[in-house]
């Protein structure tokens, strides 16, 4: 389980988009079953959502429906009135009608038995009658319902008979070669007159038949044209492609559809094209049919059920309609009726009537109505493969999770829409499946494998960091980890750093047990100060903490929430002492230093072992800051550079002009006292202190100190204002030497 996962992350989300759409681009053209079921079904759907488009209006159906069989009888009729229909249609001036109705045996008639019976016995009476005789004849030859609708087809002179292939060999193992024989000398009418072929002609992809099954042969002979009504559904059952061409004994036929055509254009040259790969379409006329390598067409439906107009058979022989309806028209005749016509499953319909589907294929040819698929559709197929797939895979990872859900359902949503209006106005099957399905699939493994990702550099950083910044910041890391820059960022921070005061003298009192309970006991409280104001926890240094405010999160007001935190660790600090009092405890004091400035933060340190920390001089004047503490008796000292930052919202008084070690330029320092809100007892000390500051930098010493005792006398144990006073009187006896710029160099750390 491990190696997998160890190996996706090794991966990357370019590496991975770049191995699932050249997948995408195999599978295409691989074309799995399943993959090409969902596409036909996405086709259907296509069709179906584009809703019913209008005839050209040169089609229609004369049915065998319920009213005609309620009103002529049951099926199957009499040819005599198949005969009437041909003779009414061509009386309506029907220019083309096609039969989708094979008559492959002699109808069986009655009245021919019947009549037969009388002569044979006649003869046995020894009966010789001419006149009896050429009325018998007579008789016969009206009852000949065959013969009939032969006379009536010829007649017409507009009829295309339909008739059916086997096409597979066990379906003939019965047949005799004599019967094969005659009966393709019954289908000539309807072979191609020309084969035109580039090159070798590849025709393995095109339907194979084993023997036809025609009408019989008066009837056959009659019609002025033929073609087969042989339907292949796909494996889903789902009839979407019309075979064009199917060959039989090295030749090449059309069917019923192709037949009517050719009688109603007056018997155009039709020409099939063949090349290596197959069929490359057939001509009619001017007209080009676009096929498959099959030679198949695929069916651009219409709508469902009696899109096309159907009439009553019966009416139709009864006289009931106008002649207008099939004047000029092409007339498919078959049946509807429930029970006696063969059902097909179209994408508009799981029950559609097979008739219908020689209309649709006429109508899609006399319109140009082609749902076109070719090379440079495949082009476009393979172009939206990689280029969505792409888009997704380099998107995604630039999103969180939720913005992820959304790119991906308006990218899917988008393309599924686009190639759903280029079908329904261009009549173009564009595939969608397989650019979808790779989006789908770019979009899932992305994610998964920024979960893994993702997760570990949680990890990562949780573990990095748990211990030294707050949940709440640690959280707001984890949701946008590229907020922590690792390695080395210039940056505007603040740094504090805090010390226990003499903690060599209480070590020394206490045993290690007490004194490891003590400094866990400070240690906490003051961290958990930190935490509460989203500081960072650089490190303990024995008993000093030294904390960050601006890192790794970006914080505008870090300067503030260093000195909140400061003044809080006093407060906590002195509920702390009296605790700590009561239980004998040594007196604890500490000592803050804070200054804000740029430094370097990041992860320093070996490959092995880092830390995130800030370097630079600013941190160092930090850590000065907090000694210069002890010189002055206070708690909490603050650079010019942190009370620039916070002095609308501190109050600090100016405690004096320092030179630290290690630095050149002098410093102005100043004590953190109180927030704004909370001056009303520390002004007027601090006035009169800064008075007394400001007569101290003039060298006017007397004045210096009678302000400075003049703060003692409201707050009697300032230290400041009593090291001023000594510092004064030492400056009167011995006054400086050159010029005076009131800054005290500090020697010592």
């Amino acid at each position: 389980m491990k190696a997998p996962i160890k190996k996706l992350l090794a991966l990357s989300p370019l590496k991975i988009t770049v191995a699932l759409v050249i997948l995408a681009v195999a599978m295409f053209f691989i074309d799995p079953p399943f993959i090409r079921f969902m596409e036909l079904k996405a086709l259907d759907l296509r069709m179906v959502s584009r809703g019913q488009l209008p005839t050209n209006g040169q089609v229609v159906i004369a049915t065998v429906d319920e009213k005609s069989l309620s009103e002529i009888g049951r099926w199957p009729w009499s040819r005599t009135v198949t005969a009437k229909l041909v003779e009414t249609l061509k009386g309506y001036g029907a220019k083309a009608v096609g039969f989708d109705i094979v008559y492959a045996e002699p109808e069986k008639s009655a009245s021919l038995q019947t009549l037969a019976e009388i002569y044979e016995d006649a003869a046995k009476m020894g009966i010789q009658d001419p006149r009896l005789t050429n009325l018998l004849e007579s008789k016969a030859k009206a009852a000949q319902a065959d013969l009939i609708l032969a006379q009536a087809i010829e007649k017409a002179k507009n009829v295309s008979l339909g008739y059916f292939f086997h096409t597979s060999a066990k379906d003939v193992g019965f047949l005799s070669e004599d019967y094969i024989a005659a009966a393709s000398s019954l289908i000539g009418g309807s072979m191609y007159s020309m084969v035109k072929s580039k090159g070798p002609a590849g025709t393995y992809n095109i339907i194979n038949a084993y023997a036809p099954v025609p009408s019989i042969k008066e009837i056959a002979q009659a019609g002025e044209n033929s073609g087969y009504f042989n339907a292949f559904p796909d494996p889903d059952g789902v009839l979407r492609w019309s075979p064009l061409v199917i060959k039989f004994q090295d030749n090449y036929y059309y069917p019923l559809s192709i037949a009517l055509l050719m009688q109603y254009f007056d018997f155009p040259m039709i020409v099939l094209n063949l090349a290596d790969f197959g069929v490359d379409g057939i001509t009619l006329g001017d007209l080009r049919i676009p096929t498959d390598e099959s030679g198949r067409l695929l069916i651009n439906y219409l709508g469902p059920a009696k899109t096309f107009p159907h009439y009553s058979i019966s009416d139709i022989i009864k006289g009931r309609l106008s002649p207008e309806l099939f004047k000029g028209k092409i007339v498919v005749v078959g049946a509807t009726a429930t029970g006696i016509y063969d059902l097909r499953v179209t994408p508009f319909s799981p029950v559609y009537p097979g008739v219908e589907l020689h209309a649709t294929v006429i109508d899609n040819i006399l319109q140009s109505r082609f749902l076109e698929q070719s090379a440079w559709t495949t082009f476009i197929d393979i172009c939206s493969i990689v280029v969505f797939g792409t888009i997704m895979g380099l998107a995604v990872p630039r999103f969180k999770a939720a913005q992820g859900v959304v790119l991906a359902l308006v990218l899917i949503g988008g393309f599924v829409a686009g190639n759903t209006l280029i079908f329904a106005k261009y009549n173009t099957w564009l595939n969608m499946i397989y650019p979808v399905l790779t989006m789908l699939t770019v979009y899932l493994i992305i994610t998964v494998y920024r979960y893994f990702t993702e997760e570990r550099e949680k990890k990562k950083v949780r573990g990095a960091f748990q211990y030294y910044l707050t949940a709440s910041v640690i959280n707001e890391l984890l949701k946008d980890p590229s907020k922590l820059k690792l390695g080395g960022d210039k940056k505007d921070l603040t740094v504090m750093f805090s010390d226990i005061r003499g903690f060599t003298t209480i070590s020394e009192k206490l045993t290690p047990e007490e004194l490891v309970s003590l400094l866990n006991e400070y240690l906490t409280a003051m961290t958990d100060i930190v935490f509460k104001y989203d500081g960072l926890l650089d490190k303990y240094i024995g008993d000093a903490i030294m904390a960050v405010f601006g890192a790794p999160l970006e914080q505008p007001d870090h300067a503030l929430r260093c000195c909140r935190t400061a003044l809080e660790m006093m407060t906590t600090l002195k509920g702390l002492q009296e605790k700590w009092a009561q239980e004998g405890r040594p007196f604890v004091d500490i000592g803050v230093g804070i200054n804000t400035g740029d430094m370097v933060v990041g992860n320093m340190g070996s490959n092995m072992r880092f830390d995130y920390t800030v370097m630079g001089d600013n941190v160092n004047l930090s850590s000065r800051l907090e000694g210069i503490n002890k010189e002055y008796e206070t708690h909490i000292f603050i650079s010019e550079y942190t009370y620039e930052a916070v002095k609308d919202q501190m109050f600090c008084r100016e405690v004096d002009s320092v030179r630290v070690k290690g630095k050149k330029l002098p410093v102005k320092i100043y004590e953190l006292i109180c927030e704004r809100k909370d001056t009303a007892e520390h002004e007027e000390y601090v006035r009169r202190f800064h008075e007394g500051l400001a007569c101290y930098k003039a060298a006017r010493w007397d004045e210096a100190v009678a302000f400075f005792e003049s703060v003692l006398e409201i707050r009697p144990d300032d230290p400041p204002a009593k090291l001023y006073i000594q510092r004064c009187r030492d400056l009167k006896e011995h006054p400086p030497e050159g010029e005076w710029d009131g800054v005290f160099t500090m020697t010592r750390k």
